[in-house]
């Protein structure tokens, strides 16, 4: 989620993901190389908004208003076939995106305060990292690792509330995705 490429968590912050646990199995053994949010305990994931709210401010209320939202949208499969390239990071491009975007839009027009990736970026890439921060080489030998474990296809059924405690991670909160 730190795809800002600081690698600096902070605690009480949030984040709301779709996991990917189909990944884990071609991906694991690089984010845990080379993606800080997996040292952290993040699973592979697509980021749907990331920083959302300050754990402070998760209350009942909140909860409920994200399950609503949530609810709005349904279910969907992604298919992973390729590899992209932000500026130090390689990633696997989730297809199609569409769900994706319309969940991060939703989510962010409801709460206003909580931009994505806190308003440094004008376009919503959805992406699950695969690593940051490395030589082109490195990068390189990844790839074509990953392209000869590709393709596989994952269901979003759900968005999971993700806090930092300020050693790793923690899911606090599932919300399904609509039927």
């Amino acid at each position: 989620m730190a795809d800002d490429n600081t690698g600096a968590f902070q605690v009480g912050q949030t984040g709301l993901i779709v996991r990917i646990p189909e990944a884990e199995p071609a991906v694991r053994r690089w984010r845990d190389r080379f993606d800080p949010s997996a040292e952290a305990g993040v699973p592979a994931h697509v980021t749907v908004l990331f920083p959302f709210l300050e754990e402070s401010w998760m209350d009942p209320p909140l909860h409920s208003a994200l399950a609503d939202v949530m609810r709005s949208h349904q279910a969907f499969d992604l298919q992973f076939q390729r590899c992209g390239r932000l500026p130090d990071v390689l990633y696997l491009v989730p297809e199609p995106d569409t769900q994706l975007r319309q969940l991060t839009e939703a989510i962010a027009e409801r709460w206003p305060e909580a931009p994505p990736y806190g308003g440094r970026f004008d376009e919503i890439v959805p992406h699950l990292t695969i690593a940051q921060g490395q030589e082109e080489a490195v990068l390189e030998e990844i790839e074509a690792d990953l392209l000869g474990r590709l393709p596989f296809t994952a269901r979003a059924s759900s968005v999971e509330l993700m806090v930092y405690d300020g050693t790793k991670w923690q899911e606090r909160a599932s919300f399904a995705l609509g039927g």
